[in-house]
């Protein structure tokens, strides 16, 4: 509801004048900004998909396969987390399965050679974060694009994985890392999607209330902006490079406890799955925008599209179209839509 307010004179012919009118709009629920929102329109997406699924598929349904879905999507969710991170703060990081695939043979060397049982998780959080410091010092300290910085470290690292591999693998991995990678809580949920929500409500606290968040959206909104008022900008990037190197690495101590082995293959193609997660979720490829809370809903919407056409039988090369189309579309829709806003 609309109310108005005007103000008037009497000039010198005695008749009034109106000096001043004022229009105050009270705040109103506009059901139009919320449906432009990029979150609801993921979440109506994802209420669909699962609608469809829901009767095409009769053992969709399932409570105990519907939580076993959440096992192709945990790990690599988990790595999307710090790549919206990135994303919003202009970089990106191409190199992460290779990280991964570094961060399990480094497990499996350790346990070669004695390493306890909690000591793997260690070494492969350890092992992550020197490779992603290894990829933002590169950015940083060289002023290097990161997209040409992680196509080079991602060769570089499956590449020693390979070679320490060659054609063998590492197995008998303990029982612990078998109980995080394949186990559940209360005999339905899966731990690895527990340690999904929990890391997701960590990374949303940080983005969304932190002066720390703040700080990663006027980066990536204008990172010379950012630089004259006191931010030191390179730091962060660093600092971020590092976070998604650790939780590679966390996602390999999970992924390897689940398939219960390391090889050279492991978790190959990856980088792009992640990438169409955080796209997908409505972060801005070109920086400053995104929520934790969209890339989740993207995370969701493509488990329940992935865990659909497994049941359906499908193969999963269709399930890479998929992902290149959605990611083609997510790219350039918002692009086509802010033209069409220009040329009106």
């Amino acid at each position: 509801m609309n109310s108005s307010t005007a103000t008037a004179a009497i000039d010198s012919t005695g008749s009034a004048k109106t000096s001043r009118y004022t229009i105050v709009d009270r705040p109103a629920f506009k059901l139009k900004s919320l449906l432009g929102r990029w979150e609801t329109l993921l979440a109506l997406l994802f209420v669909v998909v699962f609608i469809i699924n829901s009767i095409v598929l009769p053992n969709f349904l399932d409570l105990y396969n519907l939580a076993d879905g959440t096992f192709n999507f945990s790990e690599k969710a988990l790595i999307a987390l710090p790549m919206a991170l990135l994303i919003i703060c202009r970089e990106i990081d191409i190199s992460v399965a290779g990280i991964l695939a570094l961060c399990s043979v480094a497990m499996g060397l350790a346990h070669a050679h004695g390493m306890p049982p909690h000591g793997l998780v260690v070494v492969a959080l350890a092992t992550g974060t020197v490779c992603g410091w290894l990829n933002g010092f590169l950015v940083t300290r060289f002023a290097l694009p990161s997209i040409v910085v992680t196509i080079g470290t991602v060769s570089l690292f499956r590449g020693l994985a390979s070679v320490v591999l060659g054609d063998q693998a590492f197995t008998g991995y303990p029982k612990l890392m078998v109980d995080w990678g394949q186990g559940y809580f209360f005999g339905i949920i899966p731990r690895e999607f527990v340690v999904l929500l929990v890391f997701a409500g960590v990374f949303a606290v940080i983005l969304h209330t932190t002066t720390w968040g703040r700080r990663i959206y006027a980066i990536g909104n204008n990172p010379v902006a950012a630089r004259f008022s006191g931010i030191s900008v390179d730091r962060y990037r660093l600092v971020l490079f590092m976070i998604t190197g650790a939780m590679a690495g966390l996602a390999a101590f999970l992924l390897t406890g689940r398939i219960g082995s390391t090889r050279p293959n492991i978790a190959m193609g990856w980088e792009l799955e992640i990438i169409t997660m955080v796209i997908l979720g409505g972060v801005s490829i070109a920086g400053g925008a995104g929520t934790i809370g969209g890339v989740m809903l993207a995370v969701m919407t493509l488990g329940i599209v992935t865990y659909g056409l497994a049941l359906a039988n499908i193969p999963g090369i269709i399930m890479t179209i998929v992902v290149g189309i959605l990611l083609l579309i997510t790219i350039a829709l918002p692009r086509l839509m802010r033209g069409k806003k220009t040329a009106k």
